[in-house]
């Protein structure tokens, strides 16, 4: 038996291949995502789909698709996915939880560094006129300073191993759940409030995921309680920063900086959020660094996601039940005889 399977974006040759074992593949060529709506008519008579960051599926997309079975997510943050509506129909969602953590806490301190050291200036500097050293561009070093690092799961833990090399005078970590006392100590670390995080902090790394409780968290008031200069960096999701309160905060000459990573305007499930960033944010150039969503950026670790997003795909439509599922349906859609 052959399955239809939806490609929303484009994948490497390695992943059609291992996809073609049971399926017929209809893959988006790129570059551009498609429109919500071609995706839910090429999903009309699919079986499964591979899913990316520019995707969001819902209880109607689902009714819309009667023979899908399985939704496989090349990602690891699923909040553009209604995982209730996919258990109640009876459909398998699955994501990939590892392999985006090192990567992601690997640009997340390269951020770090180039918002300090002024590294966009500087580059712009050199490529206008540069005839040698002047006393100019002078920033903040992570060696003796206060670093916060807000959010305690796979990706803030991996971040604060690589920050522990830099010399630090203190390591601040904020997340509802204290880790244990001996990963306390294997990080340096030492947990605080929220508030305290944000008032002590010279520099504060954002790696919280996007739930009802963190979408933004750190607001005009939480800004305005900050430590003068503070830098922040975001590394989880855009929505956890109110970006227009940031843009103020810049512009009022309380914060020393904004990296980012991720951006309001990605959080499609979110109805009411920004269609764009924040105006304030991209015209700030000198005290602003940011990533088009390059977290898991790395060619091989591209190709990992994507193969075991492939393979979660293809365990759920042999029957099997996947490696990476996030729901357990008690019925699955399709294995009735009814599709």
């Amino acid at each position: 038996m052959r399955f239809k399977v939806v490609v929303t974006n484009p994948v490497f040759p390695e992943t059609r291949e291992i996809l073609e074992e049971l399926c017929d593949v209809d893959i988006n060529p790129g570059p551009e995502p498609w429109p919500v709506a071609e995706v839910r008519a090429r999903c009309s008579d699919a079986d499964a789909l591979l899913a990316f960051m520019t995707d969001c599926v819902d209880a109607g997309f689902l009714e819309a698709c009667p023979r899908l079975k399985v939704v496989a997510c090349a990602l690891k943050g699923w909040d553009n996915f209604d995982v209730e509506a996919c258990t109640r129909s009876g459909i398998w969602l699955t994501a990939v939880p590892d392999l985006l953590t090192e990567p992601t806490a690997e640009l997340a301190v390269g951020l770090a560094i180039g918002l300090c050291r002024n590294v966009v200036a500087g580059d712009r500097a050199v490529r206008a006129s540069f005839d040698g050293w002047r006393p100019r561009l002078y920033g903040s070093g992570l060696y003796g300073s206060v670093v916060g690092v807000a959010g305690m799961g796979k990706v803030g833990r991996a971040i604060t191993r690589r920050l522990k090399g830099f010399g630090a005078r203190e390591l601040l970590y904020f997340d509802e759940q204290a880790l244990p006392a001996s990963a306390e100590a294997e990080l340096g670390a030492c947990r605080v409030s929220w508030d305290t995080l944000v008032g002590r902090s010279d520099l504060l790394i954002l790696a919280l995921p996007l739930t009802p409780d963190t979408r933004h968290m750190l607001d005009a008031a939480a800004l305005a309680a900050a430590s003068p200069g503070l830098r922040i960096v975001n590394a989880g999701r855009g929505s956890v920063v109110d970006e227009a309160a940031v843009a103020e905060a810049l512009a009022e000459g309380r914060l020393g900086g904004y990296a980012a990573d991720v951006f309001e305007m990605e959080d499609w499930a979110l109805d009411d959020r920004p269609r764009r960033i924040a105006p304030g944010l991209l015209t700030d150039e000198d005290r602003t660094l940011f990533t088009p969503h390059l977290g898991s950026g790395v060619v091989d670790t591209r190709r990992r996601i994507e193969a075991a997003a492939a393979h979660n795909l293809l365990d759920a439509l042999k029957g099997l039940v996947p490696a990476d599922a996030i729901n357990h349906p008690d019925s699955l859609r399709g294995f009735d005889g009814a599709n």
